[in-house]
């Protein structure tokens, strides 16, 4: 044994303690399965998922695949990839799954930044599960708004592009409106049965169950590009080995920032009650996630940056600067990139300020007797954590852009498929990772609940419970 181990020490028996942690691994996922009602869970769930995956290969009405790929070829950057990435290929295949929810997603974030403006949305907000639910019904209203907008827009590109083979573009549209727009209600119906009744947030798992589709995709590209009897096969092989490890290390990086937060201590005074009880003094944490915004900035960032390559399609030569200086700020200019990670980080501050309301929460803890240590309560408390907010949003900020220009250098710098370099960055492997992160804090709860050893024998995911 290597001298300075003890023996029986942790370090002297790595490769033991390596065995029995896999075997715990394999025990957990056993145990998942004889609770009843988490197996019902799962089950239920898988169903719903494989029951929408299978809806994706049901074409819309009027749709000629032959034309399609006229409009479809040239989803590149931007909204419209964006779109596709979420739906799984839907958009692209234009199934009647093709806007996916997105119009669900665009309807959550207007709603949640009309709450901070209107005061009878922000009312509501705080009336507990009763004005949740009737925010939840407006949603529900904007979905289908957005929808029937979203669905005009896409069926006069498809005619456009496929002009010669229709005879009566209205019903053309007409139908392809109809049929998104129900296509995207079964699908925002299904995400909130399996929130309900199955484990994890619906939406959110099938916005992943469309991001994972695409991955036999990409390793079917990727073995074509570095497979054996590629043109340089060294070469090959390294850069095939330096994706990988890229791939390994933006994972560990997004779930470290994800779990990231600044715990705040927070104190509540003692107090005297009926009887002569002393009650309080009980000492808490307020956490302050890193990455507050989450991927909505990335999806503001990339609905604005959608506007230059609109405007240099129509803007007319005789333009001449101005119209160089958008072609600069396009998807194909010099100076998207640049723009697209400073309007994330623009987002990122915005989001935060909407969503985090320092003095509202320096109130709160005014009311229940409750204050920071070493600092005074009230107007104090709210720039403490206006300070402390602004500083964590700094580094949120910058992570967020750069995992979303990750994927655009690497396309470009080792001349792959965008669709490889996504893996590697951008908002499918944020929501992937952060996904799966949350599904697993529900899983491990339930088996805690019931005794059993969860996935982690220690760290943050099992100290939440």
């Amino acid at each position: 044994m290597y001298e300075g181990w003890p023996a029986g020490s942790s370090a002297g028996r790595g490769g033991g303690e390596l065995v029995a942690h896999g075997t715990s691994m394999i025990s957990t996922i056993l145990n998942m399965w004889k609770i009843k009602e988490l197996r019902q869970r799962l089950l239920f769930t898988f169903g719903l998922l494989a029951v929408y995956r299978i809806g994706s290969f049901v074409p819309t009405p009027g749709i000629d695949p032959s034309q399609l790929h006229r409009f479809t070829g040239g989803l590149g950057g931007g909204l419209m990839n964006m779109m596709d990435l979420f739906t799984g290929g839907n958009l692209s295949n234009v199934t009647i799954f093709a806007l996916g929810v997105m119009p669900y997603i665009s309807a959550s974030i207007i709603i949640q930044l009309m709450t901070s403006v209107i005061p009878t949305l922000e009312r509501l907000s705080r009336e507990g599960e009763g004005g949740r639910r009737k925010i939840n019904q407006y949603t529900r209203y904007g979905t289908i708004i957005v929808c029937v907008i979203q669905a005009v827009m896409l069926g006069k590109s498809l005619y456009q592009a496929q002009v010669n083979l229709i005879q009566n573009p209205i019903l053309f549209v007409f139908v392809l409106t109809i049929a998104l727009t129900a296509g995207t209600t079964f699908v925002m119906w299904l995400g909130e049965q399996i929130t309900s009744r199955g484990i994890g947030n619906g939406i959110s798992l099938i916005i992943t169950a469309g991001i994972v589709s695409r991955m036999p995709t990409a390793a079917r590209m990727m073995w074509t590009l570095y497979g054996v009897g590629s043109a340089d096969d060294t070469r090959a092989t390294w850069q095939a080995v330096v994706l990988l490890v890229m791939f390994v290390a933006v994972v560990a990086g997004v779930i470290f920032v994800i779990q990231g937060q600044r715990r705040i201590p927070v104190q509540y005074a003692k107090r005297v009650a009926s009887g002569g009880r002393v009650v309080g003094g009980a000492s808490t944490y307020l956490p302050l996630r890193v990455n507050q915004a989450g991927v909505i900035p990335i999806i503001f960032a990339s609905s604005i940056m959608i506007i230059p390559d609109a405007l240099a399609k129509y803007m007319p030569d005789s333009w001449g600067v101005v119209k160089q200086a958008v072609e600069w700020c396009s998807h194909s200019g010099d100076g998207y990139m640049w723009l697209y990670a400073a309007a994330i980080i623009l987002f990122c501050y915005f989001y935060t300020a909407i969503t985090f309301n320092p003095v509202q929460i320096a109130d709160d803890f005014k009311k229940n007797g409750a204050f920071i240590p070493g600092i005074r309560p009230g107007k104090p408390t709210a720039e403490f954590l206006e300070h402390t907010m602004v500083r964590i949003t700094t580094a949120g900020a910058i992570f967020l852009a750069v995992i979303a220009v990750v994927p655009m250098i690497v396309s470009q710098r080792l001349n792959i498929p965008y669709l490889i370099a996504s893996f590697l960055g951008g908002t499918g492997l944020l929501i992937v990772v952060g996904v799966m992160l949350d599904t697993m804090q529900q899983v491990e709860a339930h088996l805690l609940m019931r005794h059993y050893d969860g996935f982690m024998k220690q760290g943050k995911l099992r100290g939440r419970y």
